[in-house]
């Protein structure tokens, strides 16, 4: 269908340049046959109507030279009032159809093909399109086939295309009508448009965007209005929260001279020193040396023993969190030049906080309260022990059998953890596999490697309740109609992390919030507050600990330099890996999303099993996986599975952010041997399977040819 459209469009634009019929729109032509048309129209004015506008029509939406031409022709034989309506409608249609068949023909394969470039314009059109059409049809200087062919290929509806063109047109249209009744002394088509009338069509084109920005600071006003603005400040911005987000916010006001102030309640660090990264990262070690242990006779060595103690391993990890936490401390942050104040903040003002019953002023706050462990509503549970990520490092006593809840990247890294530690652990999660974000191979070299160790996977399994008999706890689950009991002496809970916004005065303020609970933001990371921002976990997307302290930068900045300058938070390039074993990264696109997102991608793959160094190593598993644009080198995405693939990711994050393709790694040497070659060879299998056929046999002859 799309081919015979194209066909029957090229065949008609042949027809209208073979024929030079582009001599009949031409203003001497028009002036010359005026008299004709007019007579014809009085003879029969409807059917010359119908006429007139399917030629208009047809010229519009295949885009050819000539509106303007037909445009002062309307107004030549219709006159003021009737070739202004004539020519709206003719010329609305028109546009439309070349709007419809630009999206028929091309939007599909544009989309696909440049996804990762045109999603923040499809959300944008999506917020604002009838804004931008507007302007765009209101400035008679941007060519108009051109917008019509352009806005085909954005997700703008077409009856809101067709009313805002029709209106946007509309003083366009006026203009040249009138012109056209005007016809006998009309000398060029240049008069029409004198410099000072395409200022005040540009003029009136901004005022729409004007006007938004007019309605911004209007409801910024009143939000504002009810809370009496201080004469001075105590402080240039207040962080609440000192976590990543909330410490990285602060360092970077400090830094740039500003005075701030940083509230936490409890410990600073946040989650990732004290119950996440840190803590989870420590004790993955130690259980990782008890699995090289038991794979002694796989480095050459017939036995190898391991005597310890549970408690000690989990006396290690809180060494470990007491050795990080100078990084993370009041005193470090006091001499960069931030006040740290411990207490429970609460909000009272968009200009006052109030601590420990201390109330102080600000410029702009900085909500940063990160999140915690989400706990489902599951019958039996309330008033049973059980753990989450935030309580696990409690334990002295290694559970005999434990039951984690939750498939994700921490219910996995715990549940092999502690599986490597001695306890019987079995993972029960309702997808039907574990890292369900994941590909699905990706996800299954994981489970693979649980099963052979040991982990009993138990997905496609909903929890029901809790029951306790006799003394023995147990969870029960449904699968495929059928109920099941797993005993359990401990309760591990890691099913997803929700925000921390109550108790701080973000409800009583009237702070906006999302159906998923975050604390809504716009792209500068503003509340509906003008002077209070978000990062971290409390706003999301993201939930990790590097795009927390990446979003405090433009908190930050953002709070303390706007409106004089601000930065959209930039999303484009966000990595994260699941340090289970083996492990998994990922930055940008894999073939779940691409799939769920019509994009178009090419797949090249590198077995690391083939890599020299993860031989010498006995880490000769994984893969690494890259998404490219089909045909080219540009990088879509990339998941590694592997020994250390958390590290060898970066480089390819690196390549995306800065537009670097796989033949530029593939032409940077990568030191012998290390497990970093795997990006270069997977750069090299993707080069082999586009190489240049046709010159290779050309290349061939040559070298025959000088053999002789």
């Amino acid at each position: 269908m799309r081919l015979l459209l194209l066909v029957a469009i090229a065949l008609m634009i042949g027809v209208f340049f073979t024929f030079d019929l582009g001599r009949f729109l031409t203003l001497e032509y028009l002036q010359s046959q005026r008299g004709e048309l007019l007579e014809r129209y009085h003879e029969n004015p409807f059917t010359f109507i119908a006429i007139y506008m399917a030629i208009y029509i047809a010229a519009t939406a295949l885009s050819l030279p000539g509106a303007t031409i037909m445009t002062l022709a309307g107004a030549a034989v219709f006159g003021l009032a009737v070739g202004t309506v004539v020519v709206s409608f003719a010329s609305t249609i028109g546009a439309t159809l070349a709007f419809l068949v630009a999206r028929f023909l091309l939007r599909d394969a544009v989309q696909s093909r440049f996804a990762d470039k045109l999603g923040p314009i499809n959300a944008g059109v999506e917020k604002d399109g009838v804004l931008y059409l507007f302007t765009l049809r209101l400035i008679p200087i941007f060519p108009f086939f051109m917008i019509n062919l352009l806005m085909g290929l954005t997700p703008i509806k077409t009856w809101k295309y067709f009313l805002v063109s029709q209106v946007g047109m509309l003083p366009g249209t006026i203009v040249y009508v009138n012109a056209g009744d005007q016809l006998a002394s009309l000398e060029s088509l240049s008069g029409i448009l004198s410099p000072g009338l395409l200022l005040s069509f540009a003029l009136l084109g901004i005022f729409p965007l004007l006007a938004k920005k007019l309605v911004e600071w209007i409801k910024a006003r009143e939000v504002m209005k009810p809370y009496k603005k201080p004469s001075s400040f105590d402080y240039n911005l207040v962080v609440i929260g000192g976590g990543s987000a909330g410490l990285v916010s602060a360092y970077i006001a400090a830094a740039v001279k500003a005075k701030v102030a940083l509230i936490e309640r409890h410990k600073m660090g946040g989650d990732c020193l004290n119950t996440g990264c840190v803590p989870s990262k420590a004790l993955i070690r130690s259980a990782k040396m008890l699995a090289y242990a038991a794979r002694a006779e796989e480095f050459g060595f017939k036995k190898a023993e391991v005597d310890f103690e549970f408690a000690e391993v989990m006396e290690r990890v809180q060494r470990v969190i007491t050795e990080v936490e100078p990084h993370d401390s009041v005193e470090r942050y006091n001499k960069l030049g931030v006040e740290c104040i411990s207490g429970d903040a609460k909000i009272l003002s968009p200009y006052e906080v109030e601590v420990e019953g201390r109330v102080i002023t600000t410029r702009t706050i900085i909500v940063a309260t990160g999140a915690r462990p989400l706990v489902p509503q599951l019958p039996g549970l309330e008033g049973s022990e059980y753990h989450t990520s935030d309580t696990i490092w409690e334990l002295r006593e290694q559970p005999k059998r434990l039951v984690v809840l939750g498939g994700g990247p921490i219910g996995c890294e715990l549940a092999q953890a502690f599986h490597r530690l001695g306890s019987q652990v079995t993972l029960l999660q309702r997808p039907a596999r574990i890292l369900p974000r994941e590909d699905e191979e990706i996800s299954a070299m994981v489970a693979e490697r649980f099963s052979a160790e040991g982990v009993e996977l138990l997905t496609a399994h909903s929890a029901k309740r809790i029951e306790e008999r006799e003394g023995q706890r147990y969870v029960v689950c449904e699968h495929n109609g059928e109920e099941r009991e797993v005993p359990y002496d401990q309760l591990l809970i890691a099913l997803g992390r929700q925000a921390n916004v109550q108790k701080f005065g973000l409800e009583k303020l009237g702070v906006t919030l999302t159906p998923r609970g975050t604390v809504e933001a716009d792209p500068f990371l503003r509340t509906n507050f003008p002077n209070i921002y978000v990062c971290g976990d409390v706003t999301g997307p993201y939930q990790f600990t590097h795009t927390a302290a990446h979003q405090a930068w433009y908190a930050s900045v953002n709070a303390l330099f706007s409106p004089l300058k601000r930065f959209r938070v930039d999303y484009s390039v966000i990595p994260w890996a699941t340090y289970c074993d083996p492990e998994v990264a990922r930055v940008g696109l894999n073939e779940l999303e691409g799939k769920e997102k019509g994009i178009d991608y090419e797949v090249t793959t590198y077995g690391i099993d083939d890599l020299d160094r993860a031989i010498a190593d006995s880490e000769a598993h994984g893969v690494v996986k890259v998404l490219t644009v089909p045909g080219k080198d540009k990088i879509l995405g990339v998941t590694i599975v592997g020994s250390h693939a958390g590290d060898l990711i970066a480089e390819f994050v690196m390549a995306m952010k800065h537009g670097l393709g796989l033949n530029k790694i593939l032409g940077t040497i990568h030191i012998y041997p290390t497990l970093a070659e795997a990006n270069k060879y997977v750069a090299g299998n993707w080069k082999r399977a586009h190489k240049p056929e046709a010159l290779l046999n050309w290349v061939e002859r040559f070298h025959t040819w000088r053999r002789g």
